[in-house]
């Protein structure tokens, strides 16, 4: 019998476990795909089961006025790409041909809103699930995982639509704890996307970017923060497979009407307003590290000349996504909160030209140094780089806010992991806090001004602004000599009596 009330954690475990089908044969790295697909499979179905139940309630049973309805619905889920219509067929010699024609079927019904998503997984493939002996095993255990009662994902049996939402970053979550350095690319730590949402303060009726969205967590988390269903959300993501899981994701979280490209956000932007790049009023993003190969060749003749404060090194591409992110916000009015490894900070060279030129402008509002080992995949620490396009030029500014830059070193407030660790809601909330008030308090937040910046040669290095120095306590010598007299007459004395003690047992003469 089905669970009336499946958590959340419990939905996630089972679907967790059905990942037993592939550990030890497929990689993680891949099997996430097929796990994750099945799932947005498996919620379509069961929601479509509750929706047809309601409007043959509310027709009293007239099929055709039922249908009818259907075919309005935000999605339409053809008989054969249902979960039941592939359970039902579990033991066909061509069961993997099966789930990809069914996922054609579904993609072909929702073309706006799906096409493409299913293009770059393949339940059919030999090189990915084994020869068809084994892949059919595999795949029978899948759907049969996928049919255990409990994982009843209808929204009149678990009562939050939100729920299957969680579920789906949850299953992130845990594919990107296993993935290693691979985690990076489609994920960034909840914790990490809060915080970085409170400080985009994002707002109703805003348009919101991230150009290396991954598998949209950090998006739907800025969207979120709005506290409302007015925005506008787009999306650029390089990778196929990541892209797909953040279409998914994103309709899994009711926000279907996101515009997600795949494309390479540096040399082939396709978030574009009549061939002008599209503007947005906040944009954020988790971009790769230090990327080596993104672009340089194409960046010298960039036609949305987002490279006038200077070419980024070829050898790294932190500072081509920050000019692009740059470019894309809004003049006069926008927030701009990404996250860059401390190297941004104050290497030299090209870098240390472009960050003097955004330096000059005035529009870096905030650097954050975050813990280390908050990433999946790299245990070094990241900082936060606030930019706000509404500040008045250094000449113009007035307010203390707009006469200074804020530094706030917070490596060192966590929850101490293994081998990752963790933002604590009090270290969120302290950080924003800290940022909203704009205010130095001792080793932990500094203000410097533009003479300030200049004079350390337009080096943002933390340290140099923020004096996190403990002094050591003074040691107290003839305290210290006596307390060391003290040892070596209690030594003296236990000494004597074990020589005692191993005399009368005749060990010692």
């Amino acid at each position: 019998m089905a669970n009336s009330h499946a958590s959340k954690n419990e939905i996630g475990q089972i679907v967790w476990a059905a990942c037993d089908t592939f550990r030890g044969a497929v990689d993680p790295s891949e099997y996430k795909n097929y796990i994750l697909t099945m799932l947005f499979v498996k919620y379509l179905s069961d929601l479509r089961k509750d929706i047809l139940a309601d409007y043959t309630q509310r027709y009293n049973g007239d099929l055709v006025r039922v249908e009818r309805a259907m075919k309005r619905e935000r999605f339409v889920m053809p008989d054969e790409g249902t979960f039941d219509y592939l359970y039902e067929r579990r033991d066909a010699a061509n069961v993997g041909e099966i789930i990809n024609i069914a996922l054609e079927k579904i993609e072909d019904a929702n073309k706006s809103k799906l096409e493409g998503v299913f293009r770059n997984i393949d339940f059919n493939s030999e090189g990915a699930l084994g020869q068809t002996k084994d892949r059919n095993r595999r795949l029978k255990n899948l759907l049969e995982d996928f049919a255990d009662p409990r994982l009843d994902l209808r929204p009149s049996v678990i009562g939050n639509r939100d729920v299957i939402g969680d579920v789906y970053e949850y299953l992130i979550g845990q594919f990107a704890a296993g993935a290693g350095k691979k985690a990076g690319e489609f994920y960034t730590p909840p914790e990490v996307s809060i915080l970085l949402a409170k400080l985009v303060q994002p707002k109703p009726g805003d348009r919101i970017c991230d150009p290396a969205c991954g598998s949209g967590s950090l998006l739907i988390r800025v969207a979120k923060e709005t506290g409302s269903q007015n925005y506008f959300l787009g999306g650029q993501e390089s990778n196929g497979s990541t892209w797909a899981l953040c279409r998914m994701n994103m309709f899994l979280h009711d926000m279907d009407g996101a515009q997600i490209e795949w494309c390479d956000t540096i040399s082939n932007p396709r978030l574009l307003d009549h061939d002008e790049l599209m503007r947005f009023n906040v944009v954020v993003a988790n971009p790769p590290f230090s990327l080596k190969k993104w672009g340089a060749e194409f960046a010298a003749n960039d036609p949305y000349n987002r490279f006038h404060r200077g070419l980024p090194p070829a050898s790294k591409g932190d500072y081509a996504f920050i000019s692009h992110m740059v470019e894309i916000a809004l003049e006069g009015e926008s927030r701009v909160g990404v996250i860059v490894p401390h190297g941004v900070l104050f290497r030299g060279a090209a870098e240390g030209i472009i960050r003097k030129q955004f330096i000059d402008e005035n529009i870096l509002e905030a650097v954050i140094g975050l813990p280390e080992k908050l990433f999946f995949g790299t245990p070094i620490p990241a900082a936060i780089l606030v930019f706000n396009k509404a500040r008045k030029p250094w000449n113009e500014a007035q307010t203390e806010r707009d006469r200074h830059i804020l530094f706030i070193d917070a490596s060192r407030d966590h929850e101490s992991g293994t081998n990752q660790n963790i933002l604590r809601e009090e270290d969120i909330n302290r950080i924003f806090q800290t940022y909203l008030d704009f205010q130095p308090i001792e080793k932990f937040s500094a203000l410097a001004t533009l003479a300030d910046i200049q004079a350390a040669d337009y080096n943002l290095n933390i340290p140099r602004y923020v004096d996190t120095f403990e002094e050591e306590e003074e040691v107290d010598i003839p305290a210290v000599q006596k307390e060391i007299e003290m040892i070596e007459a209690e030594l003296a004395q236990v000494q004597a009596e074990m020589k005692k003690f191993l005399f009368e047992l005749g060990l010692q003469e």
